[in-house]
């Protein structure tokens, strides 16, 4: 454990022990190799969450934005049109980012290939292609040889997606319906400011509300909707935040939950003893997802996660 997390890791274990002595269980963490571990996966987490927030404030070259360069980084790319109050761009860079994830090996690679254009013609940017999904689902079509030959992959969430225009399930349908979902608010913007006002600014709610409208939007089950709502909210695009952790669905956040609680308890039910954890260990509930996922794959021994 690094010496800087000491502190933090004692915090986290006082926040264990509260959370017991109230009366909750915790029998995956019984003996002391997996208390630690789990403790050093949330460490981790936590400084996985707080990494956009940590982008976020410092310099940021402008190469960062531009698919043609080896520097390209969607993320790094939405926070500088966000400082440019380019929005809707940050949104849409968002989006392109959690539908093709980070590969392992190539990194960012589709994201730069389809974004790009294959260096060949103005970018695939949120106003040509929210005006024009077809015409886009059309070039996908006409490109997906040349798209494949860059190397490029799908990061490990979403290992099974398809890049394909036309296949029910692939990235020509994903992106057709992504913008007719933003499109039923008009824009980005729009669309967030009409679920925090209906929620009544409470950020919370507004998250569940979009989490539950973003069924709409082909491809983007539970992991997806998660990953993209919680990357506008750590941006600072959108007053969000998820008050559970959406087990509902879920494959290795649940697996760690019903480790850690030694219970085959309904996924609602964990979301909510989720929650009261959170609250006695000073966590979102992002570190919380994110930690179990990587927790229940070596209980006793910490492991970095890879990607």
């Amino acid at each position: 454990m690094r010496p800087r997390d000491r502190s933090r890791a004692e915090l986290l274990g006082h926040g264990l022990r509260s959370f017991n002595a109230s009366g909750h269980r915790t029998p995956g963490l019984r003996r002391a190799a997996e208390r630690r571990t789990f403790i050093e996966q949330l460490l981790e987490s936590i400084r996985r969450v707080s990494f956009p927030a940590v982008v976020s404030a410092r310099p940021i070259s402008p190469l960062r934005r531009e698919p043609r360069s080896e520097l390209f980084d969607p993320i790094r790319a939405a926070v500088l049109c966000a400082r440019a109050d380019e929005l809707e761009e940050a949104f849409w860079l968002v989006f392109l980012s959690v539908h093709f994830g980070k590969h392992k090996r190539s990194g960012w690679q589709l994201v730069k290939s389809i974004y790009g254009r294959l260096d060949a013609g103005p970018l695939w940017d949120w106003g040509r292609t929210a005006a024009r999904p077809r015409v886009f689902r059309s070039w996908l079509r006409a490109n997906e040889d040349a798209v494949r030959a860059t190397d490029g992959g799908f990061g490990n969430h979403r290992k099974y997606q398809s890049l394909s225009a036309d296949s029910d399930v692939g990235t020509g349908v994903v992106v057709e319906t992504y913008v007719r979902w933003v499109k039923s608010g008009r824009t980005h913007v729009e669309l967030v400011r009409a679920e925090l006002e209906a929620a009544g600014g409470d950020s919370r709610t507004a998250f569940h509300a979009l989490y539950q409208s973003m069924d709409a939007v082909v491809g983007f089950g539970r992991t997806a909707r998660f990953d993209y709502l919680t990357m506008i909210g750590k941006l600072g695009l959108a007053d969000i935040e998820p008050g559970s952790v959406y087990l509902a669905g879920a494959t290795g956040p649940l697996t760690g939950a019903r480790l850690l609680f030694g219970s085959a308890q309904s996924a609602n039910d964990l979301d909510r003893e989720l929650t009261t954890l959170g609250s006695h260990l000073g966590v979102g509930m992002q570190v919380l997802e994110d930690a179990l996922c990587n927790w229940q794959k070596s209980p006793s021994r910490f492991i970095p996660f890879q990607g």
